[in-house]
């Protein structure tokens, strides 16, 4: 099975679990969600109305944990752990493994500097391991690791759910971007239209110069075979070129000394 296949099976599961349940007995559900290892969307379960219920409630904290891993990172969680239920061991997990899909959202050479501070990993191998184990195999990014460069090369990253706005700007980028592409498409309709217009011209060039050719051809080949007809009306004239037997047969004249 694939991933989308059995994230859009898991999704369903605890959207039709949490519309079933209200209040605190959600918070239970919302960890479990949050700490599946295999979930890593969550707006569709943010969407659900008892979910969204939880707002302004003393159970609003599980809101706000879901949001963070709709949305969040890590570092997020750092800089808010004061309001947040503290997370178990594979809710952090999970979060640090949507902490590297943000990341390969913008940039798709990854410093391992980066990823260490982002991650609180302490060195390389641990990083590497990390990248490999619980981030390749998972199937959520493919990609290089470069140990002399010191930095993972991003080549696939699942989507992470969209952030409030995000959408506006993922509107636009696809806007611009189609934009460009219809223009691109003009200018290379307009080579192509060139390129035919050219190919024609040369065609009709090569046909003028073929049928010149021919012309030349025709016009020597008349005038060998007017020449060599003259020629033949020339030794067969009479009295013209006398022939070498007839020379022959006819009595030689006899030469008188001069007296």
């Amino acid at each position: 099975m694939d991933i989308e296949q059995k994230q859009a099976e898991l999704i369903d599961h605890f959207v039709k679990k949490a519309s079933s349940l209200k209040g605190t007995v959600l918070g239970p559900v919302i960890i479990e969600a949050t700490s599946h290892p295999s979930l890593f969307a969550f707006s569709e379960i943010l969407a659900v109305p008892s979910v969204a219920e939880l707002e302004g409630t003393e159970n609003s904290r599980y809101l706000d944990v879901l949001r963070l891993f709709a949305h969040g990172t890590w570092t997020d969680y750092k800089n808010n752990v004061e309001r947040l239920p503290e997370l178990i061991s594979d809710q952090v997990l999970k979060l640090k493994q949507l902490t590297v899909l943000t990341l390969a959202e913008t940039n798709k050479v990854l410093p391992y500097d980066q990823l260490m501070q982002e991650l609180d990993v302490t060195n390389v191998r641990e990083l590497e391991d990390f990248l490999i184990n619980e981030c390749m195999y998972a199937g959520i990014v493919r990609g290089k690791l470069d140990q002399l460069r010191r930095c993972f090369e991003v080549q696939f990253a699942a989507g992470r759910d969209l952030r409030p706005g995000q959408l506006g700007n993922m509107l636009q980028t696809l806007s611009n971007w189609l934009a460009t592409s219809e223009n691109l498409l003009v200018s290379i309709q307009e080579k192509i239209k060139w390129a035919d217009t050219m190919s024609e011209s040369d065609k009709k060039h090569r046909k003028d110069v073929e049928d010149r050719v021919e012309e030349v051809k025709k016009s020597l080949s008349l005038k060998a075979d007017i020449d060599f007809r003259g020629h033949e009306e020339i030794y067969s004239e009479p009295g013209g070129v006398m022939d070498y037997e007839e020379d022959r047969s006819r009595p030689k004249r006899r030469r008188h000394p001069i007296s």
